[in-house]
């Protein structure tokens, strides 16, 4: 739904035009910025390289009539069927989100100015431009008023480009100052901007270590499901002589359990989840990958107006600097004229706007808009004169009277402007030329409520904080302080900044707060920080703060924030709240932190089916050389299901949704595999000893193949809940449930008649039990001291209980 602005002069299409090119299809109608439609969701979930090797398994197991051994299918259908829910739901938090946070470009129809969704735009529009707006389609200038245009996510390009009547202006890029309009030539598919916002907001994993790891897991899991096949069926068939059916399920027995098909599916919901988690806290996740990256920052910068400080200002004081007879009269009268003629007034305006309703009536001869390079905007009224407004710090001589009257207020944390009259008009060469100071225009900033606490939360988590504002420094340097940030009362003026990288890297180490920073020096600060290593998040609500959103790590923009910050970031803060940021770095160590934990379960479980594959497998191949009698392989695909339901399975689902305060590192497949891979080693061996004390030949009875079977299970839940209890370390009360409700959940299992006989389990030899536990406890030792060396070796603290509040 379109909203009407104001009336304009040139009156642009009319409806009967705009409902033509609709005819016509000469449209921006371009696909849905926010997720992949549901179509593509299902695709994406069923046809996976997990639910394809799975589903291979499942026909072979169909194909021997044996129905309960397929249990594992419902996997195929739990991967698919969960995640498209997940991603289904998260797709409509995020699509109802965007449409909140959309930019809206302002059109000129039938002589009014409307805002419009960007995919309601037609051919020959004639669009408005004003200081942060995003250009929408590609078109080319009709009108122009000192206009100037940032391309550079276009052409890498930092310096700003001047564009007068006829100038080609690309969709992609975005207003930095002056103001103008121009008419779209190029629409929909045709446009810039359709790639770009296809590209910037898909609900898509792309460039994420933690996918890329688990992905590389799952190629080098495929090619060893070959070998361990083919070594299986032939000790199957050749070795033990068995027919094709036990044949057949034993080969699926060996090979389902090396496939991590629950990895996936913890990463997609916990992804997911994490995702509508944030979306109920009106927090738009562009790109999934923030996430992560977000779980991975150890430095924030923030703006100050804005982010640490309310939007809002009030005029608290017009502070005299000419004493002349009517001289405060005519103060009030220029600043009401200015405000009221600023087409794009910025906050300070605003409340200035606010403060003085009443307008004098004058008719402006030049305007010269706010840039933040000159830091000064000005009307010249002709017979009435040329004002201007700006940074004392900037217009007055640093020596001065006023200049230092004008510090010393905002070293009280107010904003203080300097009205002036030039003696040219203000776009003029060389303007403002000689200025006369009038007035010092003070407004009071308020310091949002949550600010402190935010700031806190962050110093308790080893995040720093930089803030880096183009605020005078000391003013910037009153509000850090007020907040108790350290270091905030020795703020730095970035016109003294080097441009060096590495001293600018020594300079940001040392000090918090930084005022009077242009937009390409908020980038050079990403950048220098960035060069020491550390994982940057760029806070920011104005069209100055874009080349450094675009830069970090990730951007984070506020969503009452310019169009332009708001396309650039990865995430927008809808409700303008910085407090909401804790909850978005807690939510991605969350995701990340529980996900790496449930990953050593699952591959585990690969490391130790891998293992006891082959082994079986080497065993029936040395059979055939050295005569001993063949070793057919221990358990039924049942049994490998039920060894993960309470192992891996449902533990892995409840951690996967623990709470995870816990920054991620980088390393993530080497950190996993140094728990995986010990402990998969010392189940595959314990498990495979447990059935050679088990096993009775290939002549035994279906009896004696049931115990040696379950004496190998016995072994191997015994161990692999160990690992449970390992990986669920430092315990709390609810994970201490966790371990022994699946404690409880085994002993049913092997204990009622009904699940025995339906699992196909026979524990009632005691010699083989016995067995069964010794093995078991051997390997809970091994595995435990595997754990403590690690520790050692690394130099890490495992606790078993969490720290007390206040401990390191």
């Amino acid at each position: 739904m379109s909203t009407t602005v104001q009336s304009v002069g040139m009156p642009g299409l009319t409806t009967e035009e705009v409902a033509q090119r609709r005819r016509d299809g000469l449209t921006n109608d371009v696909p849905d910025r926010a997720s992949r439609s549901v179509r593509d969701i299902v695709r994406a979930n069923v046809f996976t390289r997990i639910n394809a090797i799975l589903g291979v398994l499942f026909v072979l197991v169909m194909a021997t009539g044996s129905v309960i051994d397929g249990m594992f299918g419902l996997l195929i259908v739990a991967n698919s069927a969960v995640g498209i829910v997940q991603e289904i739901r998260a797709k409509r938090t995020l699509d109802r989100l965007a449409i909140v946070g959309q930019a809206k470009p302002t059109v000129r129809r039938d002589g009014r100015a409307e805002q419009v969704p960007p995919n309601e735009v037609v051919l020959d529009d004639l669009i408005e431009l004003g200081p942060g707006d995003q250009i929408v389609v590609d078109g080319e200038v009709v009108e122009a008023e000192l206009l100037e245009v940032d391309e550079s996510l276009l052409t890498g390009e930092s310096d700003d480009v001047a564009k007068e009547s006829g100038a080609q202006v690309l969709s992609g890029s975005y207003v930095v100052s002056g103001s103008g309009a121009y008419r779209a030539t190029k629409v929909g598919k045709d446009a810039y901007a359709a790639k770009l916002a296809d590209e910037a907001s898909k609900f898509t994993l792309v460039n994420s270590e933690l996918r890329n790891g688990i992905d590389t897991i799952l190629k080098v899991i495929t090619y060893l499901l070959i070998p361990a096949g083919a070594l299986s069926i032939y000790n199957q068939l050749v070795s033990s002589g068995e027919s094709w059916r036990p044949a057949v399920t034993g080969m699926v027995a060996a090979l389902v359990p090396m496939v991590p098909e629950g990895l996936v599916l913890m990463t997609s919901i916990a992804f997911a989840v994490g995702v509508v988690r944030l979306g109920q806290r009106k927090c738009l996740v562009q790109e999934l990958p923030a996430i992560e990256g977000l779980a991975r920052v150890d430095v924030v910068c923030a703006d100050k107006t804005g982010t640490l400080t309310e939007n809002g200002m009030r005029l608290a004081e017009l502070r005299m600097i000419d004493t002349g007879p009517d001289a405060e009269d005519r103060a009030r009268q220029a600043l009401a004229a200015m405000a009221a003629d600023d087409p794009r007034p910025n906050a300070s305006v605003q409340a200035i706007a606010e403060a003085l309703p009443e307008t004098p009536g004058w008719e402006y001869t030049a305007v010269a808009p706010f840039s933040s390079a000159k830091k000064w905007s000005g009307f010249s009224y002709g017979e009435h004169g040329d004002w201007l407004l700006g940074a004392p710090d900037v217009l007055l001589d640093a020596g001065s009277a006023d200049a230092r009257a004008a510090e010393e207020l905002g070293a009280t944390g107010l904003r203080v402007l300097l009205l002036a009259r030039g003696d040219r008009a203000v776009d003029a060469d060389g303007a403002p030329g000689t200025i006369s100071p009038v007035a010092l225009v003070v407004l009071e900033q308020k310091v949002r409520p949550d600010a402190r606490d935010t700031l806190d939360y962050f110093a308790s988590q080893d995040v720093s904080i930089k803030v880096i504002s183009g605020d005078n420094a000391v003013s910037v340097g009153a509000v850090a302080s007020s907040l108790d940030l350290p270091g905030g009362d020795h703020a730095v003026d970035a016109r003294t900044l080097p441009e060096d990288r590495a001293e600018l890297a020594g300079v940001l180490e040392e000090r918090t707060t930084f005022g009077r920073v242009r937009p390409d020096q908020k980038r050079a600060m990403v950048g220098a920080l960035q060069s020491r290593g550390h994982t940057v998040a760029m806070t920011g609500d104005g069209v100055n703060d874009v080349l450094a959103l675009k830069d970090a790590d990730i951007g984070v923009a506020m969503g009452a924030g310019s169009p332009a910050t708001r396309a650039v970031a990865q995430i927008v803060l809808l409700d303008n709240k910085f407090a909401t940021l804790p909850y978005v770095v807690g939510e991605g160590r969350r995701v990340i932190g529980n996900i790496e934990r449930v990953s050593n379960l699952f591959l585990t479980k690969t490391v130790y089916s891998v293992l006891l594959a082959f082994l079986i497998g080497v065993a029936g191949v040395g059979s055939q050389i050295f005569g001993y009698e063949p070793i057919g392989y221990p358990f039924l695909p049942r049994h490998v299901t039920i060894a993960a339901w309470f192992t891996i399975g449902i533990p892995a689902f409840i951690l996967s949704l623990a709470p995870n305060n816990e920054r991620a590192r980088t390393g993530f497949v080497g950190r996993v595999m140094r728990l995986a891979i010990p402990s998969g080693v010392v189940i595959g061996t314990a498990t495979f000893v447990a059935y050679l004390i088990a096993y009775a030949g290939p002549d035994a009875s279906e009896q004696q193949k049931m115990q040696a079977g379950t004496t190998a299970l016995i072994t191997l839940i015994m161990i692999a809940v160990w690992v449970l209890a390992i990986v669920a370390r430092p315990y709390t009360w609810w994970k201490v449930v966790l371990i022994a409700v699946s404690v409880v959940a085994y002993l049913v299992l092997f204990t009622v008649p009904f699940t025995r006989e339906f699992f196909a389990l026979d524990p009632s030899n005691p010699r083989l039990t016995v067995a069964a536990f010794g093995c078991g406890a051997v390997g809970i030792v091994l595995v435990e001291v595997a754990w403590w060396v690690q520790a050692s070796v690394r130099g890490e603290s495992h606790k078993l209980i969490p720290a007390a509040p206040g401990e390191a």
